[in-house]
């Protein structure tokens, strides 16, 4: 049985993907959070999380184009740094976005069926776990052209929610009078919050095993998909902002349906749930390719690392990484599981870029994106930041168990 995965993306597909995993992911939920942090200063940490974003979409797209294969970081940091930093990349890359799985999969539940219980909702999301599990299984052409309407037509939504505002809503600029808000604190922490929403971009390098000519089309698709995907958070910060106040926008459960007229607000909740759709399908896609290359390299147990011969997709990888993100869903608290993601996927890219200053090209990219990583990693709750670095530690100390077992 082969596990060599065919390459089947082009470059629209690629950004389509990256769209897909950063849209949707906290345009409809991030704000008020970091609102509560920085009040109208929420900008500024906007604008740092795009910044760091920025250095660490360009640090993996550098790596990608070098090496093509299905991973990501966990590929990068092995070849540039040595199999435990890859490892250790990997796994905050599987343990952190399968929490984001789960964290995605709750959103889908509470904007579709927000007067049920609790545990409807925890069905409903396992629900929609396996159904894209099974959507994925049929082979990632068709993800690709989900994940593209699903794209279009939350753009629409949010196009339509921008709009309205302006022209029927009330925005005024008194909003912005105690600009820039709270401290320095209170700003890093809100960028550590809206980083989460920025994070998809590297999944278009975790499919670098099945994009055609990677050297070239995943350093345009990156920073493409991650230019779009701020000007849209940075109209739809701007218009929430006007409208509802940091005051009430940090209160606010779902910020863009208050925002809007009442007419509005059920389209805005159902394109919120099909946001959250297309994250939860891009985040199974991306965390089954990084299971399918550690089983493949011997980290993890070798019966994922097989590649289905007729749809050519990692098959037990998927469904493996499907299950457990449906009983995850009955446990997870979304708050808790989005603090913990940010933490792993900030560790994460530290080692993207950790790896990339090793490439020696452009050292001030790699430089600044690790000190953001680093930075804001630690300005997150302190919840997150614990539960972060004892998950890290665990994956640490099985390390010496793997590699003995790898080299036996």
């Amino acid at each position: 049985m082969s596990d060599q995965l065919k390459r089947r993306l082009g470059t629209g597909d690629a950004v389509v993907i990256g769209l897909g995993s950063m849209i949707g992911a906290g345009v409809f939920a991030a704000f008020a959070p970091a609102a509560r942090a920085a009040g109208p200063g929420l900008l500024l940490g906007l604008a740092v999380a795009a910044v760091v974003a920025y250095c660490n979409a360009m640090s993996s797209a550098w790596l990608a184009a070098r090496y093509p294969a299905s991973g990501g970081t966990y590929v990068y940091g092995r070849e540039r740094l040595g199999p435990f930093w890859g490892y250790l990349a990997g796994w905050g890359f599987v343990v952190g976005k399968t929490a984001s799985c789960a964290a995605m999969a709750l959103t889908v539940a509470a904007y579709a069926a927000p007067g049920l219980s609790r545990h409807w909702q925890s069905a409903i999301a396992a629900g929609a776990v396996l159904a894209l599990t099974a959507l994925n299984y049929r082979g990632v052409q068709r993800s690709a052209l989900v994940t593209r309407i699903i794209v279009s037509v939350t753009l629409l939504v949010l196009t339509a929610s921008v709009v309205a505002i302006a022209v029927v809503g009330h925005p005024g600029t008194q909003a912005l009078s105690g600009f820039p808000g709270s401290g320095a604190g209170g700003i890093l922490e809100a960028a550590g919050l809206l980083f989460f929403a920025f994070a998809g971009y590297a999944r278009i390098a975790t499919l670098g095993e099945e994009v055609r000519d990677p050297a070239r089309t995943i350093p345009r698709a990156i920073p493409i998909a991650l230019g779009l995907t701020l000007v849209v958070y940075a109209a739809v910060a701007i218009a929430l902002l006007l409208e509802l106040g940091p005051d009430d926008l940090a209160t606010a459960a779902d910020p863009l349906a208050q925002a809007v007229p009442s007419w509005l607000a059920p389209v805005v909740r159902a394109g919120a749930a099909l946001a959250a759709l297309g994250s939860l399908l891009a985040l199974v896609l991306g965390v089954s390719r990084t299971t399918f290359a550690m089983a493949r390299d011997g980290h993890l147990p070798a019966v994922l690392a097989a590649v289905h011969p007729r749809f050519g997709v990692p098959h037990r990888a998927e469904v493996t990484v499907g299950v457990v993100v449906a009983i995850l869903v009955a446990f997870t608290d979304l708050r808790g599981a989005i603090g913990f993601s940010s933490f792993a996927v900030l560790a994460y890219y530290a080692i993207a870029n950790a790896s990339a200053w090793t490439l020696r090209r452009w050292r001030i990219v790699p430089a600044v994106g690790l000190a953001g990583c680093v930075v804001l990693a630690f300005s997150l709750p302190a919840v997150s930041v614990i539960s972060g670095i004892v998950v890290l530690a665990v994956g640490a100390a099985t390390w010496p168990i793997r590699f003995s077992s790898r080299t036996r």
